[in-house]
């Protein structure tokens, strides 16, 4: 099955979004934040004030909402007070509902039991394709479809769309191309941001030499493994082939896969580099690969950390400072380019009314970001948001290297992918790749198993 957004994206390399991203992320690790501050809320990009009301609500007294998302956490807590927001504007009251992933099948089973959420956030294109193959979505209407024109760029606008309709609004994305590292163990091993992956080596071995095991993977949750993988195959095998893979058009067997995994076991096979080897990896899930790298003082248990601007949340749980104790430098190069990998998460109507429309045009609305880029943690592709929302200078740079980026960005390639390959804990590529962190020397047994899962999940469309 062909993703809806990989119809949409550009073809052209990332040339313009990896200079951009290298030079925002280079910027931020020294700002101080006061003149940053400043000039953000006079930036093109900025959107007006902080706080202003830029989208007209109906008054929706005594009805009531759900909406359901995978979000826990601190992330969960951020969007209950979105929400609290849209109950305040509209007097309608709204229930998080909490699912668990693979979402599709959380809510295949609602809507069985005829109890649907009004309004679910979507991780995946995928996702919001079965979801309209399946019926549940509902198109989007007037007033929403009108924020996202007026909000987003062409490309995030169509990643909404299946068949030209708009059925999704993408409220959250993600730049999954960073590595967090902690400061004092840098410095302590001499060490500086690599630009390019044999840099990387060589600064995980300063690290390791150091006395501090250089990396800390969340290997307990596949989508990180994933994450890994693509950043390495689209710097390496460039946009094109990358395009490729993530509609199937060429297989898992290809060479170019086995360059990409052959690369990661650079890192993957040496159990000394990995915070609790393999198997300690394999046990660990995300929130703590971040806070163990930040936490311990200068004996933590991992200098640097691979994932998406939103560890910050999971930063914020320790006593850690983005920009001080915790810095950021974009995912080195591995062939001509550095990697431009973006995620996001897709508000779609399942249970249609005037108040899930309204719910999802205020998601779509620069009004209800803003609330959320104040609290830390997220991005937004909504260009109307002020930069002075963002809580410091790395997540400012962040936000403006995002929305300067256009439509110049490759889409997370297994959130393209159909669920059971790419978004089901324990099956398809997700489990694939776990099972080779364990084994990374069985690269051709990896792909073989890839291609099988991918040719199964591709060919039911499931």
């Amino acid at each position: 099955m062909r993703s809806t957004s990989s119809t949409i994206r550009t073809h052209r390399a990332a040339r313009t979004a990896a200079a951009v991203v290298v030079g925002a992320l280079a910027l931020s690790l020294t700002a101080c934040g006061g003149s940053d501050d400043k000039k953000s809320g006079g930036d093109k990009h900025s959107g007006g004030t902080t706080g202003a009301t830029t989208v007209t609500l109906p008054k929706l007294n005594g009805q009531s909402l759900e909406v359901a998302a995978v979000w826990t956490g601190g992330e969960q807590a951020n969007f209950k007070k979105v929400l609290a927001e849209f109950e305040k504007r509209t007097g309608a009251k709204v229930a998080f509902v909490p699912a668990q992933d693979p979402i599709i099948n959380f809510l295949g089973s609602k809507i069985a039991g005829g109890q649907p959420p009004d309004v679910a956030l979507l991780p995946q294109p995928g996702a919001v394709k079965q979801a309209v193959q399946k019926k549940w979505a509902k198109p989007l209407g007037a007033e929403a479809r009108a924020q996202i024109t007026k909000n987003y760029s062409p490309g995030w606008q169509d990643i909404g769309k299946v068949d030209g309709t708009q059925y999704a609004a993408y409220y959250k994305a993600a730049d999954k191309s960073l590595i967090w590292y902690n400061a004092q163990v840098f410095e302590n091993a001499g060490a500086k941001e690599p630009a390019r992956w044999a840099d990387l080596l060589k600064v995980a071995q300063n690290v390791y030499d150091s006395g501090v095991t250089p990396f800390s993977v969340g290997g307990a949750d596949g989508w990180t493994l994933t994450d890994w993988f693509e950043n390495v195959y689209l710097s390496q095998a460039g946009p094109d082939k990358y395009d490729q893979l993530a509609q199937h058009k060429i297989k898992w067997t290809d060479p170019s896969v086995k360059d990409a995994l052959t690369t990661l076991a650079q890192i993957w096979a040496k159990k000394n580099y990995l915070a609790g080897g393999p198997d300690g990896a394999l046990q660990t899930e995300f929130p703590v690969s971040v806070t163990q790298t930040f936490t311990g003082g200068a004996q933590p248990k991992a200098g640097m950390v691979f994932e998406g601007d939103f560890a910050q949340v999971n930063i914020g749980e320790t006593k850690a400072k983005v920009g001080t104790d915790a810095k950021v430098f974009p995912f080195p190069a591995v062939g001509a380019r550095p990697p431009v990998v973006s995620g996001g998460d897709a508000a779609v109507v399942l249970k249609d009314s005037p108040a899930a429309q309204a719910l999802v045009t205020f998601l779509a609305s620069p009004d209800a970001a803003t609330v959320q880029a104040r609290l830390g943690g997220y991005l937004s592709p909504n260009k109307q948001v002020p930069l002075s929302a963002y809580p410091n200078p790395v997540q400012q740079k962040m936000a403006k290297a995002l929305i300067a980026a256009g439509d110049d960005f490759r889409f997370d390639m297994s959130d393209q992918a159909p669920q059971a390959f790419g978004g089901t804990p324990g099956k398809g590529e997700w489990k694939d790749l776990q099972d080779f962190l364990k084994n990374p020397a069985d690269v051709a047994g990896t792909q073989a198993k890839l291609e099988k899962d991918a040719a199964a999940a591709y060919g039911s469309g499931s």
